[in-house]
């Protein structure tokens, strides 16, 4: 069967620097880690060995260069088959390169893990969304046991080597003519035991801890948004790295202004008098007042652009604007006295028929004549 691309099976461009190489090894090694396919170990040893053959291949200068202009056949014998097979195990193979690479060696020999990542979600208003802030938050998360030094033994003992995997994490199960290798059921794969475990942290090596930390917010942020804090997640096991920590950012609704990516929208009421005759409103932004001259004349529906009074969005570009939408409003709770200079405004109107007063009615009055006409 015909070989994948080394590209391919990375995941990466051609143009991949030595960097972008590693990291998407390391996804991949993770990804197919024994630990995490025991149901399906043979399918992962075989997706392992392929990326290991392609990193061997592309990490290496020369090979990489050979590969490039040859495919394949330019590589093949300088493989040697170490990627794809060879005498080592599969377990052997991991514990190179985790050791090698990705530094997975705990305290004691124990195999080490990175802490698992954390997620908080963080509510703020809109004005500190789009002005930016420092917020100070509490979080129950996982610290490495000081007690111990994060070795899970007792101060003053050392965890022991597992006498049933002689402190290779892994057991070889014979089977008739197959041998089957599994995670050490003594020491779940760690190579070590805990005879005396730690008072505090009873052997885990980390302790549960609230945590209060300051996170600086960007201005322009929005709904969604997620800030990471390197190493601020859970301790890792056996003194492993420390997950990250995400802030999801949730927007809390405003009572006045809508966001919409880089604009604001406001509603804006105004009476029959200011639409009709025109007018100055004080309108507000979120860096203080304005003032927004109306047209006589002027519709519901109608938008007004205030340039600028907008968000920055976080990720940089122009300031979004202020969008005012005019609402007028029919006049309610009316006196006798209001109700006679409407009867009187509305007489006068009806004495001018036409589009003079009433430009939008008088088209839609066109309209409906013409369905009935066509209809009827």
């Amino acid at each position: 069967m015909s070989k994948r691309d080394y590209y391919e099976v990375l995941g990466v461009q051609k143009s991949a620097s030595e960097a972008e190489l590693k990291k998407a090894f390391k996804r991949l090694a993770m990804k197919y880690h024994p630990d995490r396919n025991q149901d399906n170990e043979t399918e992962a040893e075989k997706k392992f060995k392929e990326a290991k053959e392609a990193y061997d291949v592309l990490s290496d200068k020369n090979k990489r260069t050979a590969y490039d202009q040859f495919g394949h056949a330019g590589v093949d014998q300088s493989t040697g088959g170490r990627g794809g097979g060879g005498s080592a195990s599969f377990s052997d193979i991991f514990g190179d390169v985790f050791g090698d690479i990705f530094g997975t060696t705990g305290q004691g020999g124990r195999r080490a893990y990175r802490g698992a990542d954390l997620q908080y979600n963080l509510n703020i208003p809109l004005e500190d969304a789009v002005h930016g802030t420092t917020v100070k938050i509490r979080i129950p998360t996982k610290v490495a046991c000081h007690h111990c030094n994060s070795t899970g033994a007792k101060p003053g003992t050392s965890p022991t080597t597992c006498s049933t995997c002689n402190g290779s994490g892994q057991v070889r199960m014979q089977q008739g003519f197959f041998s089957v290798q599994q995670t050490c059921p003594t020491c779940h794969g760690n190579g070590k035991v805990i005879n005396d475990p730690c008072d505090q942290c009873h052997g885990s090596g980390r302790l549960e801890e609230q945590k209060t930390l300051s996170v600086k917010i960007p201005p322009g942020v929005d709904n969604g948004d997620r800030i990471r804090l390197n190493g601020e997640g859970e301790a890792g096991e056996h003194s492993g790295p420390p997950g990250d920590l995400y802030v999801q950012i949730h927007v809390d609704p405003h009572p006045i202004f809508e966001r919409d990516s880089a604009d604001l929208l406001c509603l804006v009421p105004i009476n029959i008098t200011t639409a009709a005759l025109g007018g100055e409103l004080e309108v507000p932004t979120l860096d203080g007042k304005v003032k927004l001259k109306i047209p006589a004349g002027t519709q519901t529906e109608k938008v007004f652009r205030l340039r600028g009074k907008g968000v920055r969005p976080v990720r940089g570009g122009h300031q979004g604007d202020l969008l005012c939408r005019i609402r007028v409003e029919t006049p309610v709770n009316l006196t006798s006295a209001q109700k006679k200079l409407l009867e009187e405004l509305s007489e006068s109107i009806s004495g001018h028929p036409g589009k003079k007063h009433s430009p939008h009615e008088h088209s839609w009055m066109d309209r409906v004549k013409q369905f009935f006409e066509d209809k009827f």
